[in-house]
């Protein structure tokens, strides 16, 4: 039941969530008022009892029928450190516009709960990895899934915003096709970071973090990178590249990695020459963005033809460039091999 004063509000949008009617007015800017029926209300409160002070919901956009993701606080219950994090994350997606970082819909509260509106997506990269048959992907998939993670640090770097917490559960799926559109999310460690400025709060997941955060002597882009280096090691092996009963911290600053024989005398030395790159302690040798993408490892006519097969779908360009027809015209060519020309950009030429 709603009381008088927000029976003469004007409602623009409206969300489904555990079958109860969420309405939100729009204000300037990214304001936004929520209200609950009484009955949801209740509900979440039970919801949240004795759990986390945040939970992800799926909702529906009740005009155009749009699944949702919401992220429900309740902020009695949110320490402040959290709630930080929360308004960071909320001012850098704000900033973005790019296919491969999650949308954001909107932020809107009441007196008791925070609500974040973001596009629902499949699931993530580390359940592709666990749901596998072999508990690994092959390295076709993983150079497909990188090459996004890579175009989307290349946007966010040219922006000086680090991402500061990439690990496979922040790289999302948006299906569960083995060649999904990968979109980066959870941005609340991320930083605005100068070309050459550097932060020291400590930030991220240890098993990803990047030496120079752990010895706090200071740490810019180039961290994420080291995260790359171990997501590739982690979605080609299934494992990390460090003994987990040891002290995880100490072995990364000491960059003490193992490549066991088993899985590693099947995967390409290309691909290892890049993790190696990746995973450099010296940031000034770590590969960047522009590198990487570089790497003979993701240089590869496979790769090229699944990611233009990928582009043809989605109806636009992004992880591809133009000129990269003729290179691999030429590759077909002097090793009698066909080419495919319906994934050229231009058809005639």
């Amino acid at each position: 039941m709603m009381t008088a004063v927000e029976s003469h509000m004007t409602y623009s949008n409206s969300y489904t969530i555990n079958n109860e009617t969420v309405y939100m007015t729009q204000e300037d800017d990214w304001d936004r008022d929520l209200l609950l029926d009484p009955a949801w209300e209740k509900q979440q409160r039970k919801f949240t009892s004795g759990i986390l002070p945040s939970q992800l919901s799926a909702g529906t956009h009740r005009k155009s029928g749009r699944l949702v993701a919401i992220k429900v606080i309740d902020k009695a219950r949110f320490p402040t450190k959290q709630e930080t994090q929360l308004m960071n994350e909320v001012a850098i997606l704000q900033k973005l516009s790019h296919l491969g970082v999650v949308l954001l819909e909107g932020m809107f509260q009441t007196v008791e709960y925070v609500f974040v509106v973001m596009e629902k997506l499949h699931g993530d990269m580390l359940e592709m990895i666990l749901s596998s048959e072999r508990g690994r992907l092959p390295e076709r998939n993983t150079r497909f899934l990188v090459t996004q993670i890579l175009e989307a640090l290349r946007y966010l770097h040219l922006k000086h915003i680090a991402h500061c917490d990439l690990k496979p559960e922040n790289v999302l799926l948006a299906s569960a096709d083995p060649f999904p559109q990968v979109k980066l999310c959870d941005f609340g460690f991320a930083r605005i970071i100068g070309e050459k400025s550097f932060r020291r709060s400590v930030v991220g997941t240890p098993a990803y973090l990047a030496p120079e955060v752990i010895s706090s002597s200071g740490y810019n882009r180039s961290l994420d990178m080291w995260s790359v280096g171990v997501i590739t090691y982690v979605s080609l092996s299934g494992t990390f590249p460090f003994n987990e009963d040891e002290d995880i911290r100490q072995q990364i600053t000491n960059a003490a990695f193992m490549y066991p024989r088993q899985p590693w005398t099947s995967i390409s030395l290309e691909a290892v020459s890049l993790i190696n790159n990746l995973l450099q302690v010296s940031v000034r040798r770590r590969f960047s963005v522009g590198k990487a993408l570089g790497h003979p490892w993701l240089q590869d006519f496979q790769l090229w033809c699944d990611l233009r097969a990928f582009e043809q779908t989605m109806g636009c360009r992004y992880l591809t460039h133009c000129g990269d027809e003729e290179r691999w015209i030429r590759f077909t060519k002097e090793r009698g091999l066909d080419f495919p020309p319906h994934l050229c950009w231009d058809p005639d030429m």
